[in-house]
């Protein structure tokens, strides 16, 4: 199965479910972020499934540790493949979280955003670089339980050293000749995979292009 998860990020159900028709036969999941689950909630995930790919729901999760536990359960009756909660809400948040979850569904710690740099970290009172932080966060997300972790490709190794058996999500992925748009930490899906990812998700390069289906092919080839 391929690792690209294609990142459907549109409050559009229609345009949703067109992208995710036109390339489900070069991509192994479909990413449903905040941005469509606030449009179209439980039924459009319910309604994207159909189209037979595995559903990652990148909620990003980050709360006390009871609502966060509640919220998993929320999505019990969805199954979805992958659900995303904050490495940052600490230990109890995430051990919560992990035994509120779906059978089978993994659950990952987002460690330090994509579209975050060391300065950015810095300015919300965070002492380490991204490099550190992600591996203080892979450590923690280790310990409570998590499945794996959300981190850039530039840091996937470390967090692989850290965590052999760990699964390794690897957003801000951009094909050598695409543009990095908001994300400031960057690398090639090849480079990504290498370094130790399990999957990458993949947005814009695919959703935007001409034509998608192409597109995941051209990726799908360098992988």
């Amino acid at each position: 199965m391929s690792p690209i998860f294609v990142a459907i990020d549109t409050p559009d159900i229609k345009r949703a479910h067109d992208i995710a028709a036109k390339v489900h036969r070069h991509v192994g999941g479909l990413k449903l972020g905040l941005e469509f689950f606030c449009a179209n909630g439980p039924d459009g995930v319910a309604e994207m499934a159909k189209i037979g790919l595995p559903i990652f729901l990148d909620l990003k999760l980050h709360d006390i540790p009871n609502t966060v536990a509640k919220a998993m359960q929320s999505l019990h009756s969805l199954k979805p493949a992958i659900v995303t909660v904050h490495a940052a809400g600490g230990r109890a948040m995430m051990e919560d979280a992990k035994a509120a979850a779906p059978t089978g569904t993994k659950v990952v710690g987002v460690s330090v955003l994509t579209s975050l740099d060391g300065e950015d970290l810095h300015s919300i009172g965070v002492p380490s670089d991204p490099h550190a932080q992600v591996e203080k966060l892979t450590m923690l997300a280790k310990e409570a339980g998590l499945d794996g972790v959300v981190c850039s490709g530039a840091e996937v190794a470390a967090a692989k050293k850290i965590w052999p058996r760990g699964f390794f999500v690897v957003p801000g992925v951009r094909p050598a000749d695409s543009h990095s748009s908001d994300q400031k930490r960057v690398v090639t899906p090849r480079k990504a995979l290498d370094a130790g990812a399990s999957i990458l998700v993949i947005g814009r390069p695919i959703t935007q292009a001409a034509d998608p289906d192409e597109a995941a092919r051209a990726i799908e080839a360098t992988l």
